[in-house]
């Protein structure tokens, strides 16, 4: 059966604002020091929410992605950004300034570099654990083109979460990500796990862009057999007209049921729920370095 676009949000998708004062005092630090967020570049859902905490998940590399995916609205280019060498130490100021206890740091893709941004994501690593004692560092990278040199340099910084995203199912990711491939994103996964046996390994998934729930369930099973930890699991919401349309809005009974079936086949930590994205509610995903279950989806 084809299913067709949906247009109409049902009210489990609605979503508070935020306080305006306390985002607007949010997006002036981080202009202040030239600072990109992953919430604003990709119009995350949960902006208001997270900005008025405050918390962030910080965007390095610049705000131009060289990859072409279909279900995200960051800017796309060829062109080479210069990377700024300020960066590092400019989050970990911030992320002290903000009392953050759990730092994520993601990044556009990077295919121009020669190392896909590792360098840049060991250094801010590292300017952030000079910084702050007894931060937790969560990173989300890219596939780094499963360069094992460049996933390296990234673990030998000691991350204390290692995550990277699969997204999608395999059948959908010649729509959803062009230019990756999903046994790759699998295999950083396991060279990730198998470089450093104490870092949380962690990966996340779209769902209502067309997938079924076996083809959910499979890969579940393929992110456990790869070694990861942990996974989140959220709705695809369309963020620009650009963007693909989202194809089914996803019951709340139904994330529940891959939440329980992601625990009953061996997973440490599943949250699952239609706002959930790799780094929301992150700080409160991890404690002592070890995810806890039970979370309000």
């Amino acid at each position: 059966m084809v299913k067709h676009a949906v247009r109409r949000l049902p009210p489990w998708l609605s979503r508070r604002l935020g306080q305006p004062s306390k985002l607007h005092t949010m997006k002036n630090i981080l202009r202040s020091r030239n600072l990109h967020t992953v919430c604003e570049s990709a119009r995350c859902p949960n902006i208001g929410e997270c900005f008025s905490k405050p918390t962030a998940t910080f965007m390095i590399l610049g705000d131009v992605c060289t990859r072409q995916c279909g279900f995200c609205s960051v800017e796309k280019g060829a062109m080479s950004l210069v990377v700024d060498s300020d960066e590092p130490q400019n989050i970990a100021l911030t992320a002290k300034e903000l009392g953050l206890r759990h730092v994520v740091i993601t990044s556009v893709t990077r295919d121009d570099l020669y190392d896909g941004g590792a360098m840049q994501f060991a250094l801010t690593i590292k300017a952030v654990k000079d910084t702050i004692q007894s931060i937790s560092v969560e990173v989300l990278t890219p596939d780094f083109k499963g360069d094992k040199k460049a996933l390296k340099t990234v673990l030998d910084a000691r991350p204390d979460i290692f995550n990277h995203n699969i997204e999608t199912v395999p059948s959908l990711y010649k729509k959803v990500r062009p230019q990756a491939d999903y046994k790759q994103s699998l295999k950083v996964l396991e060279m990730a796990k198998n470089m450093s046996h104490e870092v949380v390994a962690k990966s996340g998934l779209m769902v209502g862009l067309g997938e079924t729930k076996d083809e959910v369930k499979s890969v579940l099973n393929d992110l456990l057999n790869a070694g990861c930890d942990a996974v989140t699991i959220g709705q695809y919401l369309r963020p620009s007209t650009k963007n693909l349309e989202v194809q089914e809005y996803i019951p709340l009974e139904v994330f529940k049921e891959y939440e329980l079936y992601g625990k009953e086949i061996g997973l440490n930590y599943v949250y699952s729920g239609p706002f959930v994205r790799s780094s929301y509610n992150a700080e409160k995903q991890v404690m002592g370095n070890r995810f806890i279950g039970d979370m309000e989806n």
